[in-house]
């Protein structure tokens, strides 16, 4: 089920029909659970050989006492703190509880943990259904494990990370690898979550396909190496006329330079034309740099009318401002019927006026989406799918909610999308700017809403990467540098 992540109801139904397969009952599939975690934790640790379990009181904990028994086995030493039991007595938890102390195993209280006494930990508190903040003796215990340094192998999920939204539920395990079963998760995506999950690796136990049939999924996972694919094709015989007129609608005094960088990763995405319509203050001098770029002054939204008559698509925000200017523009490109992309002040002044579109692409960071909800950044970090629903609800069209893990309704299938790859080195100025582009570029080229939405987000992270590639790091990276490494970033698809 590559591509498919899951949230908590649907990885209930594919645990339960896991442990319903011929031979998979009666702790089966826990054995190979345990197994897994044991596999990577010796990759991933080829050094250590001193390993701690923390074992919670249910089936993830069991998983905990299956890798406990087996690393024992392969000759770590080990050293197990748990709660007390929980649920029945014939569960596969308390068999592979049992089967570690009748094998001479110890376990220790959760208040005796000292982090430093081991050289790799075992996250195996709380599995995929923790739904509230973690409370004594455990928030405790993963505050110092935290604080420790001591690396963190977790089982299925960081404890205290919510799996349907990426949230944090008050504390949660920092961990540098987490081996996930069945199938991925929504929330080791996106959000919060990707502070505390480190590497994933998905553990397939080698379950067969037919387990997944008709069980929901909560979003459509989209790597940056798929982005070429998405990439509208070329005909040796095109023309610039082929590829599109996009015009980029910003930059009020003062703030010219972010219509700048969207104009310029318009180019480099392959629009056949980029008109520049900005204030007239610093239009002659706006395309210095960029003489491929056209630029044309605005100073009143009648400016606008004969403009709007050349492009197949439009890209509006970026420095546009909230002031004077930019209020006058904003209504006319809002009214005009064609391919639309809104940014940065463009949504800020659309809350202050909420209309609904169902063709345009709406591009929002946290903070913008909360003001287009009528909440906070926080709020909408809580639980970024129901923003990001709420958004298409409430404004309609196709919404791509910026962040970790960046989110797009709809994405294929009519599912959200949930583009992956990103890295700090993108938090920095114009990077948005520079997405607007791309997008606003892919419209012109004719890729509809959704599709231009999501190509154009892995587009962006697939340049970013290759953009870290060159420069020899994330730190210091620069929108510019991501425009420049567009092209070969999304070499493959008639490029």
């Amino acid at each position: 089920m590559a591509n498919r992540l899951f949230g908590e109801a649907g990885m209930r139904e594919l645990d339960r029909r896991a442990m319903a397969l011929p031979g998979l009952g009666g702790g089966r599939l826990m054995e190979r659970a345990g197994a897994a975690l044991l596999e990577t934790l010796s990759e991933g640790f080829p050094r250590a050989r001193t390993l701690g379990v923390l074992c919670g009181p249910g089936n993830n904990g069991g998983d905990g006492f299956v890798l406990a028994r087996l690393a024992a086995e392969a000759g770590w030493a080990v050293t197990v703190h748990a709660a007390e039991p929980g649920g029945r007595r014939d569960s596969d938890g308390a068999r592979a509880r049992r089967a570690w102390t009748e094998g001479g195993g110890d376990i220790r209280p959760l208040d005796a943990f000292s982090p430093d006494r081991c050289e790799v930990w075992a996250d195996c508190l709380f599995g995929i259904g923790l739904g509230r903040p973690l409370e004594a003796p455990y928030a405790g215990l993963i505050e110092a494990l935290n604080r420790s340094g001591v690396p963190v192998l977790a089982a299925d999920v960081p404890s205290g990370v919510h799996i349907d939204t990426g949230s944090v539920c008050g504390v949660a395990v920092r961990a540098r690898l987490t081996v996930t079963m069945i199938a991925d998760k929504f929330g080791l995506c996106t959000g919060a979550a990707l502070d505390h999950a480190g590497r994933v690796r998905v553990a397939a136990l080698d379950l067969p396909e037919s387990l997944f049939e008709g069980v929901s999924w909560l979003a459509t996972r989209v790597m940056p190496e798929q982005a070429p694919r998405g990439l509208p094709s070329r005909r040796p015989t095109a023309h610039k006329g082929d590829f599109g007129h996009l015009l980029v609608v910003g930059g009020a005094p003062g703030y010219s330079g972010a219509s700048r960088l969207t104009a310029a990763a318009a180019l480099r995405a392959g629009a056949g034309r980029v008109t520049l319509v900005t204030h007239p203050d610093h239009a002659a001098l706006a395309n210095l740099d960029r003489p491929e770029l056209m630029v044309r002054p605005a100073q009143a939204a009648r400016d606008m009318e004969a403009l709007l008559a050349t492009a197949d698509a439009v890209a509006v925000g970026p420095g546009l401002d909230q002031q004077a200017w930019g209020r006058a523009l904003w209504p006319t490109v809002a009214d005009w019927h064609g391919p639309l992309v809104v940014d940065a002040d463009a949504l800020n002044l659309l809350a202050q006026a909420p209309r609904q579109r169902q063709d345009w692409v709406l591009t929002p960071h946290p903070g913008e989406a909360g003001r287009l909800l009528g909440s906070k950044a926080a709020t909408v970090n809580a639980d970024r799918l129901a923003a990001l629903r709420e958004l298409r609800d409430r404004y309609g069209g196709t919404v791509l909610l910026k962040g970790a893990g960046t989110l797009v309704a709809p994405g294929p299938q009519g599912m959200p999308a949930c583009i992956t790859g990103g890295h700090p080195g993108m938090a920095t100025a114009g990077m948005g700017d520079v997405l607007t582009g791309i997008i606003g570029a892919l419209r012109a080229q004719g890729l509809d809403a959704g599709a231009a939405a999501v190509t154009g987000a892995a587009w962006h992270v697939a340049a970013a990467q290759l953009a870290a590639q060159r420069l020899g790091g994330q730190r210091g990276l620069l929108a510019g540098d991501v425009i420049e490494a567009l092209p070969a970033s999304g070499a493959g698809a008639g490029a």
